[in-house]
Protein backbone atom coordinates (compact mmCIF):
# COMPACT_ATOMS: atom_id res chain seq x y z
CA UNK A 1 0.00 0.00 0.00
CA UNK A 2 1.24 3.31 -1.02
CA UNK A 3 0.59 6.70 1.30
CA UNK A 4 1.55 9.86 0.43
CA UNK A 5 2.40 13.10 1.89
CA UNK A 6 -1.08 14.51 1.81
CA UNK A 7 -2.59 11.15 2.68
CA UNK A 8 -0.28 11.23 6.24
CA UNK A 9 -0.98 15.09 6.76
CA UNK A 10 -4.88 14.29 6.58
CA UNK A 11 -4.08 11.32 9.08
CA UNK A 12 -2.51 14.13 11.37
CA UNK A 13 -5.03 16.34 11.29
CA UNK A 14 -8.47 13.88 11.97
CA UNK A 15 -6.03 12.43 14.63
CA UNK A 16 -5.54 16.01 16.33
CA UNK A 17 -9.12 16.93 15.91
CA UNK A 18 -10.03 13.60 17.88
CA UNK A 19 -7.75 14.26 20.62
CA UNK A 20 -9.20 17.83 20.86
CA UNK A 21 -12.48 16.49 21.23
CA UNK A 22 -11.55 14.03 23.54
CA UNK A 23 -9.91 16.34 26.29
CA UNK A 24 -12.60 18.74 25.58
CA UNK A 25 -15.64 16.29 27.00
CA UNK A 26 -13.28 15.54 30.02
CA UNK A 27 -13.93 18.40 30.88
CA UNK A 28 -17.46 18.68 30.65
CA UNK A 29 -17.91 17.07 34.10
CA UNK A 30 -21.06 18.18 35.61
CA UNK A 31 -22.31 17.67 39.28
CA UNK A 32 -24.84 15.76 40.30
CA UNK A 33 -27.90 16.52 42.51
CA UNK A 34 -26.30 16.23 45.93
CA UNK A 35 -22.96 18.09 44.89
CA UNK A 36 -24.97 20.91 43.75
CA UNK A 37 -26.78 21.10 46.85
CA UNK A 38 -23.71 21.00 49.09
CA UNK A 39 -21.70 23.53 46.60
CA UNK A 40 -24.56 25.83 47.00
CA UNK A 41 -24.52 25.05 51.13
CA UNK A 42 -21.04 26.37 51.28
CA UNK A 43 -21.49 29.58 48.93
CA UNK A 44 -24.05 30.77 51.18
CA UNK A 45 -22.44 29.89 53.87
CA UNK A 46 -19.37 32.07 52.70
CA UNK A 47 -21.86 35.28 51.95
CA UNK A 48 -23.26 34.84 55.66
CA UNK A 49 -19.71 35.38 56.78
CA UNK A 50 -18.96 38.39 54.55
CA UNK A 51 -22.05 40.00 55.14
CA UNK A 52 -21.65 39.68 58.52
CA UNK A 53 -18.08 41.68 58.33
CA UNK A 54 -19.95 43.89 56.12
CA UNK A 55 -22.84 44.60 58.85
CA UNK A 56 -20.66 44.66 61.75
CA UNK A 57 -18.16 47.57 59.83
CA UNK A 58 -21.33 49.45 59.04
CA UNK A 59 -19.99 50.11 55.49
CA UNK A 60 -22.95 49.24 53.00
CA UNK A 61 -25.27 50.52 50.66
CA UNK A 62 -28.80 48.63 49.93
CA UNK A 63 -29.53 49.69 46.12
CA UNK A 64 -33.14 49.16 45.81
CA UNK A 65 -34.73 47.54 42.74
CA UNK A 66 -38.25 47.84 43.87
CA UNK A 67 -39.88 50.25 46.15
CA UNK A 68 -42.99 49.32 48.37
CA UNK A 69 -45.56 51.37 49.93
CA UNK A 70 -47.93 50.61 53.02
CA UNK A 71 -50.62 48.79 50.30
CA UNK A 72 -48.52 46.42 49.24
CA UNK A 73 -47.84 48.51 45.70
CA UNK A 74 -44.26 47.56 44.69
CA UNK A 75 -42.71 49.24 41.06
CA UNK A 76 -39.39 48.87 39.96
CA UNK A 77 -36.86 51.57 40.46
CA UNK A 78 -33.29 52.44 39.65
CA UNK A 79 -30.99 51.42 42.10
CA UNK A 80 -28.31 54.12 41.06
CA UNK A 81 -30.65 57.07 42.76
CA UNK A 82 -32.85 54.60 45.09
CA UNK A 83 -30.62 53.67 48.47
CA UNK A 84 -29.87 53.01 51.53
CA UNK A 85 -26.08 53.98 52.30
CA UNK A 86 -24.78 53.07 55.50
CA UNK A 87 -21.07 54.66 56.36
CA UNK A 88 -20.23 54.50 60.15
CA UNK A 89 -22.06 56.40 62.19
CA UNK A 90 -23.72 58.35 58.94
CA UNK A 91 -26.16 57.46 56.83
CA UNK A 92 -28.13 58.57 53.62
CA UNK A 93 -32.14 57.78 52.62
CA UNK A 94 -32.87 58.62 49.18
CA UNK A 95 -35.74 57.73 46.65
CA UNK A 96 -36.17 59.15 43.10
CA UNK A 97 -36.84 58.55 39.71
CA UNK A 98 -35.64 58.89 36.05
CA UNK A 99 -37.50 62.46 35.24
CA UNK A 100 -35.18 64.54 37.82
CA UNK A 101 -37.81 66.54 39.72
CA UNK A 102 -38.28 66.64 43.22
CA UNK A 103 -36.74 68.06 46.56
CA UNK A 104 -33.12 66.67 45.90
CA UNK A 105 -33.24 66.95 41.84
CA UNK A 106 -33.36 62.97 41.23
CA UNK A 107 -37.52 62.95 41.59
CA UNK A 108 -37.81 62.25 45.56
CA UNK A 109 -35.96 62.90 48.79
CA UNK A 110 -32.78 62.74 50.18
CA UNK A 111 -32.20 62.55 53.91
CA UNK A 112 -29.33 62.37 55.46
CA UNK A 113 -27.86 62.13 59.21
CA UNK A 114 -26.65 60.38 62.39
CA UNK A 115 -26.89 56.76 62.66
CA UNK A 116 -28.29 55.59 66.54
CA UNK A 117 -29.39 52.53 68.33
CA UNK A 118 -27.71 50.19 65.91
CA UNK A 119 -28.93 46.62 66.74
CA UNK A 120 -27.76 43.57 64.78
CA UNK A 121 -29.33 40.08 65.30
CA UNK A 122 -28.05 36.98 63.30
CA UNK A 123 -29.96 33.78 62.35
CA UNK A 124 -26.87 31.33 61.78
CA UNK A 125 -29.45 28.69 61.18
CA UNK A 126 -31.20 30.59 57.98
CA UNK A 127 -28.33 32.27 57.51
CA UNK A 128 -29.79 35.76 57.57
CA UNK A 129 -29.54 38.86 59.62
CA UNK A 130 -32.06 41.39 61.12
CA UNK A 131 -30.79 45.32 61.34
CA UNK A 132 -32.77 47.85 63.02
CA UNK A 133 -31.36 51.70 63.36
CA UNK A 134 -32.36 55.11 63.70
CA UNK A 135 -31.57 57.84 61.55
CA UNK A 136 -31.92 61.52 62.67
CA UNK A 137 -32.13 63.75 59.92
CA UNK A 138 -33.14 67.05 59.27
CA UNK A 139 -36.20 66.59 57.79
CA UNK A 140 -37.11 63.76 60.37
CA UNK A 141 -36.59 60.88 62.70
CA UNK A 142 -36.73 57.64 60.55
CA UNK A 143 -36.79 53.92 62.02
CA UNK A 144 -34.93 51.04 59.69
CA UNK A 145 -35.54 47.49 60.06
CA UNK A 146 -33.43 45.63 57.44
CA UNK A 147 -33.76 41.76 56.97
CA UNK A 148 -30.09 40.77 54.76
CA UNK A 149 -30.44 37.14 54.06
CA UNK A 150 -27.25 34.99 52.34
CA UNK A 151 -28.36 35.18 48.68
CA UNK A 152 -27.61 38.61 48.93
CA UNK A 153 -31.39 39.90 49.13
CA UNK A 154 -31.86 42.88 51.57
CA UNK A 155 -35.42 44.59 52.17
CA UNK A 156 -35.19 47.38 54.49
CA UNK A 157 -38.58 48.66 56.02
CA UNK A 158 -38.16 52.47 56.75
CA UNK A 159 -41.07 53.93 59.42
CA UNK A 160 -41.71 58.03 60.58
CA UNK A 161 -43.22 60.05 62.78
CA UNK A 162 -46.59 60.31 60.00
CA UNK A 163 -48.41 56.99 59.57
CA UNK A 164 -47.59 54.53 56.69
CA UNK A 165 -44.04 53.19 55.53
CA UNK A 166 -41.58 52.80 52.76
CA UNK A 167 -39.38 49.31 51.78
CA UNK A 168 -36.63 49.18 49.70
CA UNK A 169 -36.25 45.61 48.19
CA UNK A 170 -32.69 45.01 46.93
CA UNK A 171 -29.33 44.07 47.69
CA UNK A 172 -26.25 45.36 49.20
CA UNK A 173 -22.84 46.49 48.46
CA UNK A 174 -19.55 48.07 49.66
CA UNK A 175 -19.97 51.54 49.63
CA UNK A 176 -16.50 51.19 47.30
CA UNK A 177 -18.49 48.78 44.92
CA UNK A 178 -21.43 50.52 44.67
CA UNK A 179 -22.56 53.02 41.74
CA UNK A 180 -25.26 55.53 43.52
CA UNK A 181 -25.75 58.88 42.96
CA UNK A 182 -26.78 61.02 45.67
CA UNK A 183 -28.77 64.25 44.92
CA UNK A 184 -29.06 67.30 46.78
CA UNK A 185 -29.95 67.29 50.54
CA UNK A 186 -33.59 67.64 51.18
CA UNK A 187 -34.43 70.38 53.62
Amino acid sequence: MKTTKGNKVSLFFVAGLLLISLVGNSQDYKLNRQERKEARKAQLAANYAILDSLLNAKSFVLEADFLRDKYGNRISVFSTINFIRVDKSAGVLQTGSNTGLGYNNVGGITAEGRISNWNIKKNPKELSFTLRFSLITQIGHYDVLMVVTSDNHATATITGLWPGNLTWEGHLETIYNSRIFKGQNTV
